[in-house]
């Protein structure tokens, strides 16, 4: 009995994966998140912080670089006026609603291309609000092979 009740409270404590979206409810989201990739390739510096909301994050790949949207937007502007963007080429996405009622919170990892680093990872938070999908976070990340990753601490802690 004890042993009965004990597994009966185990499998009401198990998490339950949510079903995966509709590709409709993730179609919007896929939009911006592609918006964001082809304006920072074509330097175009209004369309690029407009996927973002105004309190956004951009988190980039030195330790150091936790951008808000206003100290990104400072660096990122004089590069894009310039004509100078980056192209990060998505290879696959995964995209997640929350399950909530609101269906108003969506997570991502993508894995991108690019042309100087190679194999590159993006991830993030985006929100729905009253002007549509929003990106609340954006991390971008190298993607160190686990067979190399050794040597990789190894020339970071040397510094």
């Amino acid at each position: 009995m004890i042993t009965a009740a004990l597994m009966m409270l185990q499998l009401s404590a198990a998490p339950v994966q949510a079903a995966p979206a509709p590709e409709a409810e993730i179609a919007p989201v896929n939009r911006v998140l592609d918006a964001m990739h082809a304006a920072a390739s074509a330097a175009d510096g209004e369309a690029y912080f407009a996927t973002f909301t105004p309190d956004g994050r951009f988190i980039g790949t030195d330790a150091t670089e936790r951008w808000t949207l206003p100290e990104f937007r400072a660096y990122a502007m004089p590069y894009f006026s310039q004509g100078k963007g980056w192209t990060y080429r998505p290879v696959m996405r995964t995209v997640t609603i929350a399950p909530i009622e609101c269906r108003c919170v969506a997570w991502f990892d993508e894995v991108l291309d690019n042309d100087a680093y190679g194999t590159t990872r993006g991830s993030g938070v985006l929100r729905l609000t009253d002007d549509g999908w929003k990106i609340e976070q954006y991390v971008l990340s190298f993607a160190v092979p686990n067979d190399k990753a050794r040597a990789v601490v190894d020339v970071i802690k040397a510094d």
